[in-house]
């Protein structure tokens, strides 16, 4: 049995970590090429390498699946299935046809539902209540391969971007885990996506991040919420004021969208476009993310009760 697998960032490394401690036999790695990352933008290898660097498994790191020297090094290896997990990169057809079994997909929601680059993400800013995984058998569409299992999981009221991928990420290590077999052994066969409910995720930009007081205190909060850890929803100040945990309070309002109301221990209530936002921890720039009161305390003469935030 021959093995390959395409990731790059942590959510799937999460994958081939449990490949790996289940026995699989991973021959070869795809991942991207390494970015300079953090303060010093030092030269970062992917969370996908950082795993299989000690392993003494290949690892390939093409900017493009285009070029045919890499389609043939692929064809060399000659996998029975490559099992692609947010790699970021496109798969030509050449590619997808090449090994015995196909390509295997986990991807982060419930398909057809938000097929695209942030499943996790706008499933959160739309407020649904459920979402899962869906492992699916690759074709040349955006996520419309035919489907092998799904499994679902509730959105948690306090889940963020953060924790909802990290639930999702086991979650799909153990799916895969627990298909893959069967897939192999071609008992297990991939049935068309539903016609109806296909929503598309588009990535996440850094411009979505400004908070929009017109809004409601809902769509708001939820927002905070996805936005966490990237790229964080912040208040357009002249330095921006990033916000990394608010609710919405069910209480009428009549201020001006961007109001604050009230500044107490409990963090800083202001007015929307429908209900009130209580924020509880921010990040002024530069500076540790803090709780609200906290970062009263220094600025309570600049920003007090009837002030207005852009």
């Amino acid at each position: 049995m021959r093995i390959g697998f395409a990731g790059t960032p942590e959510f799937a490394a999460v994958h081939l970590q449990a490949l790996l401690e289940q026995g699989w036999p991973v021959e070869l790695v795809l991942t991207q090429p390494d970015r300079r990352a953090g303060r010093g933008k030092n030269l970062t290898a992917p969370p996908v390498k950082q795993i299989v660097q000690t392993q003494g498994i290949p690892v390939l790191q093409p900017p493009s699946l285009q070029s045919p020297d890499i389609v043939a090094t692929l064809a060399a290896a000659r996998l029975d299935i490559l099992i692609v997990v947010a790699y970021g990169l496109l798969l030509p057809e050449t590619v997808l046809n090449l090994p015995k079994h196909g390509c295997l997909n986990v991807h982060a929601s419930l398909l057809p539902r938000w097929r695209g680059a942030a499943p996790i993400q706008r499933a959160i800013l739309a407020g649904d209540e459920v979402t899962g995984i869906s492992l699916m058998k690759m074709d040349k569409g955006l996520d419309t391969g035919p489907l092998y299992a799904t499994r679902e999981i509730a959105i948690l009221p306090s889940d963020t971007g953060q924790t909802l991928h990290d639930r999702l990420a086991m979650l799909g290590a153990q799916c895969l885990n627990e298909t893959l077999p069967s897939i192999l052994a071609g008992q297990c066969q991939p049935t068309p996506q539903p016609q109806e409910g296909a929503t598309y995720a588009p990535k996440l930009q850094k411009s979505e991040a400004r908070i929009d007081w017109h809004k409601s205190a809902i769509q708001i909060a939820r927002e905070v919420r996805a936005f966490n850890p990237w790229p964080v929803s912040f208040v357009a100040l002249s330095n921006p004021l990033r916000i990394w945990a608010a609710d919405a309070i069910d209480e009428p309002c009549r201020e001006a969208p961007g109001t604050l109301l009230k500044l107490t221990s409990s963090g800083i209530d202001v007015a929307t476009g429908e209900g009130i936002l209580r924020i509880q921890k921010l990040q002024p720039a530069g500076k540790r993310v803090m709780q609200a009161h906290e970062w009263l305390s220094g600025h309570g003469q600049q920003w007090h009760t009837g002030a207005r935030w852009p």
